[in-house]
């Protein structure tokens, strides 16, 4: 560990000791560059009104024909059977569209415009970086802070013979979680040796690290698993409740939940026929078997939502983040990081690489990303675009990847229909 990422952490650490109803003030002490700020801690005022997306959907049969087409196709090929979609233009719902059925059985129910999906790791931007940008702004959340400083059951012990003495894990920083590039591996079934919310937490904590922190970008599920506890510690109430009450309720995102009610399990398309952990259709709760043995609230997988709750979302992103966030906040986690050499990853987001799965149209500046259920959201502020495409292509067996050439191709179908300079 570094002397400075060594003081980051004695410093959390020591305004974190006191029991007494002032222990809250460690948010600020500990981010000592925000606590210079005049404690203007507060939200963009929402009292002025949220410019709500303008409905312009009269043309969209004709002018996007190509591009539905694509998704036409792509459940008469059995890449997934439900689809659900929606397109903004310059702060216009241009497009809203539903297609197929929720499995493939001709007796299965059409999928509608309100129909939810399981997000996957649309939850890793929608909820998990969302609230990392807002704590961030709040002074309560340092980038440069090591994560030991916030969850010292990362560093490991003497007993764990995988982590424990492995001193490069006190160089692993909050910074490093959202841009991936803190050495940790991509993916691990903790499900297959925790069976509680605690004790897939510890094998969290407690997986080895594959690379040097911050000498490659490996996208790692592992790390926003870590990163949601870190943000529930700082923030000191659960990820979902801080979500619904900070990002959700405000951009007035009705069906976005996680955990989603009984009641609703009926809109929701199914996602697996699940033969081999919990033995049942798996629909209304979470597909991610790590993320289900949490208890569906995790940093990296569990929400739930609809295409136009995302373009809610996706709109106040264009908006410069009003009114959930600042357009210095906004800016400063949808930019490309400079490092590890080679990345294409933001603060949480991804950016378009060559090939990408935004396709060949969205510019630089674009940020987006991906779910395993077949969800993904790209925003693009040159054209003001952003294309939400919802499915639940592991239906039945996650066996299907043809999502991979699908969604470039309707990206580029949409963006060709609008014109490529639009």
């Amino acid at each position: 560990m570094t002397p400075e990422t060594r003081l980051k952490a004695e410093q959390y650490q020591r305004c974190s000791r006191s029991n007494s109803p002032f222990a809250s003030a460690r948010r600020v002490c500990y981010n000592a560059i925000s606590s210079q700020d005049p404690l203007n801690l507060t939200l963009p005022n929402r009292e002025s009104g949220f410019s709500l997306l303008a409905r312009n959907l009269a043309a969209q049969d004709d002018r996007l024909r190509s591009a539905f087409s694509v998704l036409r196709k792509a459940i008469a090929a059995r890449a997934f059977p439900a689809c659900s979609i929606v397109v903004t233009s310059r702060g216009e719902l241009i497009a809203h569209k539903a297609f197929g059925r929720f499995t493939y059985d001709p007796a299965s129910p059409e999928v509608t415009t309100t129909s939810i999906f399981d997000l996957a790791s649309l939850t890793k931007v929608i909820a998990t970086t969302a609230m990392a940008m807002i704590l961030y702004e709040r002074g309560m959340l340092d980038l440069e802070a090591p994560v030991t400083a916030i969850v010292p059951e990362f560093a490991g012990d003497d007993s764990d013979s995988d982590s424990g003495n492995d001193p490069r894990r006190g160089e692993v920083t909050l910074r490093m979680l959202l841009a991936h590039s803190s050495g940790l591996p991509a993916y691990e079934k903790l499900f297959l040796r925790a069976k509680t919310r605690e004790g897939l937490l510890q094998a969290a904590f407690s997986t080895p690290l594959a690379a040097d922190p911050g000498t490659r970008a490996d996208y790692s599920d592992i790390g926003f698993i870590i990163l949601g506890i870190v943000l529930e510690r700082l923030a000191d109430e659960p990820l979902d409740t801080f979500c619904q009450r900070e990002i959700f309720g405000p951009l007035g995102m009705a069906h976005t939940t996680f955990n989603p009610a009984q009641a609703l399990k009926d809109s929701i398309s199914p996602t697996a026929d699940d033969h081999t952990l919990r033995r049942r259709i798996i629909q209304g709760e979470v597909q991610d078997e790590n993320a289900s043995i949490l208890g569906g609230v995790a940093g990296h997988a569990g929400l739930f939502s609809n295409a136009e709750d995302l373009a809610i979302f996706a709109h106040a992103m264009l908006n410069a983040g009003y009114p959930i966030l600042r357009s210095t906040t906004v800016e400063l986690f949808s930019r490309r990081e400079a490092a590890p050499e080679g990345t294409s990853r933001a603060l949480g987001w991804d950016t378009p690489s060559a090939p990408s799965q935004s396709g060949k149209y969205f510019s630089p500046r674009s940020v987006g990303h991906l779910g395993y259920t077949g969800t993904s959201l790209w925003i693009d502020p040159d054209r003001q675009l952003s294309i939400t495409l919802l499915t639940n292509r592991t239906w039945p067996d996650c066996q299907n990847q043809a999502i991979k050439q699908i969604r470039p191709a309707f990206h580029d179908a949409v963006i060709e229909a609008l014109g490529k300079n639009a």
